[in-house]
C-alpha cells in the first residue's frame, strides 16, 4: 500500500511543477478580449489535465523502473498478473465523464463566444488574396486597417472574393474561415488599448505569409474621432480616388505599378500600349481594354497568364469606381 501513497504524492508533485512550467512559459499570448477570457479557462483545465496524464505515466514507469526492477541475485520470474476487471472499467468510465464535462464546458463558451450584443458595431470584413478590406456600413467607410472601439462588441460579417480565408488575431483567440459565396460571422469584443495584426490562418496561395492586416483599438472617444475625420475626407481627383480603391480591393497585390513581374500583368506603361493574348490576338490596352479587363478579367487573358486568376470585380464595384481605376492606370506612364 505505501508505493500507491508515493506514487500518489510525486504524481501530484510532479503534476503542479508541469503545470507551473508550461504556464511560465507563455504558452498564450496577452488577453487582449472578452472572448478569450472562456476560451483561456478551457485551455488552463486542458495544461492541468495534460500534467496530470504526463506526470501519471512518467511517474510511475520511472517508480515501477527504479523499485521493482530485478535485483542482484534475483533469477526467478516477476509476479504473474492476469488482469482487473475494476481497473478496466475505471480507465473507461473516468475519461469519458471527463470528455463529458468538457463538452459541456466547451458548449458553455461557445455559446459565450456566440452570444450577439443589440448594439454591436458591424464591420464587413473582405478578404482577397492577399489582403484585406474593412467596411463599415454604419458610417459608410472603406479601410484597410480595422479600426475598434474598446469594450464595444463587434459584429463581424466576412467573405472572401477568391479562395478560402481564415480571420485570425491571436490576441482575441477566437477564429473563422472566410468562404466565396458565403458569409460567415464572427463576435469579438476588445478588452485592451493597443496595436495588433489579423492574419490569415488558411494556406491560401504564395502569398499567405504577407497576408497581414493591421488592427487597432483604441478609445471609444478616439473612435467616434477617426469616423468623423474619415467621413470628411472628400476626394476629387478620380486618380487619387482609384489608388485607393485599388489599396482598399487588394489589386496591387497581384498587379505591380514598377513594371516588375507579379501574380498579374504590370500596369507601369500599360495604358495605349500593345497587349498580346493567350489566343495570340494583339490589342491596344485603351480604356475601354481596361474597363472590360476590371469588369470580366477572363474575357482576354494576357499570354503568359491563367485564367480565373483574378475577381470579377464587374459583380462587386460601380462603374464609378472602375472609371477611378481606369483613370489611376491610366496616370501610370
Amino acid at each position: 500500500m505505501k508505493h500507491y501513497f508515493i506514487i500518489g504524492a510525486l504524481v501530484v508533485v510532479c503534476t503542479f511543477l508541469i503545470q507551473a512550467g508550461l504556464i511560465g512559459i507563455g504558452l498564450l499570448p496577452v488577453q487582449a478580449s472578452l472572448q478569450a477570457v472562456s476560451i483561456d479557462q478551457i485551455m488552463y483545465v486542458h495544461v492541468w489535465l495534460i500534467s496530470f496524464l504526463f506526470s501519471l505515466i512518467i511517474v510511475i514507469l520511472t517508480y515501477s523502473l527504479v523499485v521493482f526492477r530485478r535485483k542482484k541475485g534475483e533469477s526467478g520470474d516477476g509476479v504473474y498478473i492476469t488482469g482487473s476487471n475494476r481497473l478496466e472499467i475505471a480507465w473507461t468510465l473516468i475519461p469519458l465523464v471527463a470528455v463529458i464535462i468538457l463538452a459541456y464546458v466547451g458548449a458553455g463558451s461557445l455559446g459565450v463566444v456566440r452570444r450577439i450584443d443589440p448594439s454591436a458595431l458591424v464591420v464587413k470584413v473582405i478578404s482577397a488574396q492577399w489582403s484585406w478590406q474593412f467596411q463599415y456600413p454604419d458610417y459608410g467607410i472603406v479601410s484597410t486597417e480595422l479600426i475598434l472601439p474598446v469594450g464595444q462588441q463587434i459584429d463581424l460579417q466576412m467573405t472572401s472574393r477568391d479562395v478560402i480565408h481564415g480571420f485570425w488575431i491571436p490576441e482575441f483567440r477566437v477564429k473563422q474561415d472566410l468562404v466565396p459565396g458565403r458569409t460567415t460571422d464572427l463576435r469579438i469584443t476588445p478588452t485592451l488599448i493597443g496595436n495588433f495584426k489579423v492574419r490569415c490562418s488558411v494556406l491560401c496561395g504564395t502569398k499567405h505569409s504577407y497576408m497581414e492586416g493591421k488592427v487597432n483599438v483604441i478609445s471609444k472617444a478616439d473612435f467616434d474621432a477617426w469616423v468623423a475625420q474619415q467621413q470628411s475626407i472628400v476626394i476629387t481627383d478620380p486618380v487619387v480616388r482609384g489608388q485607393l480603391i485599388v489599396a482598399q480591393n487588394g489589386c496591387d497585390s497581384c498587379h505591380t505599378v514598377d513594371g516588375t513581374k507579379g501574380i498579374g500583368p504590370t500596369w507601369a506603361r500599360l495604358y495605349q500600349s500593345t497587349v498580346t493574348l493567350s489566343d495570340g490576338t494583339k490589342v491596344i490596352a485603351d480604356s475601354a481594354y481596361l474597363t472590360s479587363s476590371i469588369v470580366d478579367p477572363n474575357l482576354q487573358i494576357v499570354a503568359g497568364y491563367s485564367a480565373n486568376r483574378m475577381p470579377i470585380f464587374g459583380d462587386s464595384l460601380d462603374a464609378k469606381a472602375i472609371a477611378d481605376i481606369v483613370a489611376y492606370i491610366e496616370s501610370l506612364k
